[in-house]
């Protein structure tokens, strides 16, 4: 929703709950900068019945009344757009303030901050501990790409969108268009699951290989959007997370620590490199390759096949 609207919706909502009496259309134009600068009074009209359905379908009851002069007048009376008390338990309140502690930047960090302390100020106790059990441990969500934003509002708003993408066996980018679904973060790195109308299926892209400016496109979804989006789940098994086979290979001494951290042995060979054996499944080869010279496939075969084959191709480039 673009910011001048949502600051007159915002304007037409308080005219409305502040209002001591029904106030015409006439009374509400003169009181909203806003409609004053509309270019006639039929697109003040349009405007206005627009603004009001669309507060309407955010939840706000706005009653349409009879007026003593004979005009119709509109009002939104307090005690019918009131919400009821909300009460938390403990465990509850603690939850909500580790959710809304967990964002730490972009565009979530500010409306956090505030949300918990509205938290405080509804009565979340000072001394409640959010993080439970683990109070040395304070969750961070960190957020260094620049897609990341544009991405999470197109989400939010059903928005398809269009980027340049580079996959990890390719030189260049090319440009995918998205129906995006969710996003989610994993082992630090986030992903976003989609429909990518140029293959009509879904997709799931990693953020750090956007390159350039995440762009909006009009229209509606095409793709119906699923109940449950597993993100973690499709990556995982790409990464070989599910997988019931071994690979071998060897790794630099002082590199992929992420590799050795899934390891199931670990040998040292000497001068400065170590054998590995790594869960092996769908999509091994392309984070094999993000580590470039510091990672040789021993063995299976068609696994050292790959990775070369995906090395070359970015050598060609």
């Amino acid at each position: 929703m673009a910011i001048a609207k949502a600051e007159r919706l915002m304007n037409l909502a308080l005219c409305l709950l502040g209002a001591r009496r029904p106030l015409s259309k006439r009374e509400l134009r003169d009181s909203l900068e806003a409609y004053l600068e509309a270019a006639s009074d039929d697109a003040f009209n349009r405007m206005f019945e627009r603004d009001k359905e669309d507060l309407r379908e955010l939840g706000m009851v706005i009653e349409t009344v009879e007026a003593l002069d004979g005009e119709t007048g509109y009002v939104a009376r307090s005690d019918s757009n009131r919400l009821p008390p909300i009460t938390l338990d403990a465990e509850e309140a603690a939850a909500l303030g580790l959710a809304a502690k967990v964002w730490q930047q972009a565009r979530l960090a500010g409306a956090a901050s505030g949300a918990l302390q509205k938290l405080r100020a509804a009565g979340l106790p000072e001394d409640v501990d959010p993080y439970g059990a683990h109070g040395a441990l304070e969750p961070r969500i960190p957020v260094h790409e620049a897609a990341f934003e544009p991405l999470m509002l197109a989400c939010r708003d059903r928005r398809p969108v269009a980027f340049d993408y580079r996959k990890a066996n390719a030189a260049l980018p090319g440009t995918r268009t998205v129906e995006p679904w969710a996003l989610e973060c994993w082992r630090g790195h986030w992903y976003l699951a989609g429909f990518d109308r140029d293959r009509g299926a879904e997709r799931v892209f990693r953020l750090s290989r956007i390159t350039g400016r995440v762009r909006s496109r009009g229209g509606r979804f095409t793709a119906p959007v699923p109940d449950a989006v597993t993100v973690r789940e499709t990556v995982a098994s790409w990464a070989g997370e599910t997988a019931d086979r071994s690979a071998r290979i060897r790794l630099r001494a002082d590199a992929g620590y992420p590799l050795r951290a899934r390891a199931t042995a670990v040998r040292e060979l000497g001068n400065g490199w170590d054998e590995l054996e790594i869960p092996y499944g769908h999509g091994l080869d392309a984070w094999l390759v993000e580590f470039g010279p510091d990672v040789v496939v021993l063995e299976p075969a068609e696994l050292r096949a790959d990775v070369v084959d995906r090395l070359r191709a970015v050598a060609k480039g």
